[in-house]
């Protein structure tokens, strides 16, 4: 665990850029992002599709396309009602006429003038480009998929893991498999060698074992049987980074020495500039005014906090800031 932690562009540099586009993607890596960090759900055809969902109302323009409007309907989706259009219900070649939106434009206006210009990609193509940019900048660029809700595909049977497999099988970059579910990560055990990372939420269980609390899998014995088939944990920023009732940052949780006394590593999601994700002595702003929650405040400062406590990557929607935070702790601990 003592190598220098990684920078994981969450969906891209996605503060800068709608989410899981080209753009966002290359501007993650002029940044100096480590790792590119694709979301897979499958389309009709058996294609996998980088979305953070399924559900593409959100983060496309589908609800424009009239010759499409046909087949909105509402699913359960993880136990939850959503309504709209699932990529499992379209082809490649269709879902290929639309093009991305800003997911959370309240947060990132900025973002929104690329609204209905960048196209849609699939998982090859975000490996395509990890390994030409690899080449063309003399680094190793990996790539840091996320299964997006595989009990539910798999029960349609659109199971994920073999497809992801198979397109893993020739990226000679580095990898990391993530899920929130316990069972499919468990299946890609049996499967593969890559590294796998279950990911924790601050509250909850695993969808596929709901028996299992999130809170119970970050205990002495909950981290040991994790790493009988993970090799790191990617969890909520707040499980490492505490905060008391004032929103206001509260000290180590300890949860990051005690995974790396079992053997795993950590990673931490999401760490965001915008005042709405920071802990409140980091906000900058006048609170009175109406765009404070999306004005930025010093998220440098919490990377700073994490990586002193011996963070091992950080997933980060401006990697630039992680990037920096990395390399003044690094000028720090020489």
């Amino acid at each position: 665990m003592s190598q220098a932690p990684i920078v994981i562009a969450h969906r891209g540099a996605r503060g800068y850029r709608p989410e899981h586009t080209l753009a966002a993607y290359m501007l993650a890596l002029d940044q100096g992002a480590d790792f590119l960090e694709p979301d897979l759900v499958p389309t009709r055809d058996g294609h996998l599709l980088v979305r953070h969902e399924n559900e593409l109302s959100t983060s496309t323009d589908i609800a424009g396309h009239a010759e499409l409007s046909a087949r909105k309907t509402t699913k359960q989706i993880d136990g939850v009602a959503v309504h709209g259009w699932f990529s499992e219900d379209f082809t490649l070649a269709e879902l290929a006429t639309l093009r991305a939106r800003e997911r959370i434009p309240e947060l990132r206006p900025d973002n929104a003038r690329w609204d209905g210009q960048l196209p849609l990609l699939t998982f090859p193509e975000v490996l395509e480009l990890a390994e030409r940019e690899s080449r063309a900048r003399g680094r190793s660029i990996g790539v840091y998929p996320e299964t997006k809700h595989p009990s539910y595909f798999r029960a349609l049977g659109m199971a994920l893991e073999p497809p992801l497999l198979a397109a893993l099988a020739g990226f000679r970059g580095p990898v990391f498999i993530q899920s929130f579910e316990q069972g499919n990560l468990q299946w890609l055990r049996a499967h593969t060698h890559l590294p796998l990372v279950q990911l924790i939420d601050a509250s909850g269980a695993p969808f596929d074992r709901p028996e299992h609390s999130y809170a119970a899998l970050t205990t002495d014995e909950g981290l040991r049987e994790l790493a009988e088939y993970a090799n790191a944990i990617g969890v909520h920023k707040r499980l490492i980074l505490a905060r008391d009732a004032d929103d206001r940052s509260a000290g180590s949780t300890q949860l990051i020495e005690r995974a790396h006394a079992a053997g795993l590593a950590v990673h931490a999601w999401t760490f965001r500039a915008e005042n709405h994700f920071l802990p409140a002595e980091l906000r900058a702003g006048d609170p009175a005014l109406a765009d404070y929650a999306a004005q930025r405040g010093d998220l440098h400062a919490e990377l700073a906090r994490a990586f002193a406590l011996g963070l091992d990557g950080a997933f980060a929607d401006q990697p630039d800031i992680a990037v920096g935070a990395r390399r003044s702790w690094l000028q720090t601990a020489m």
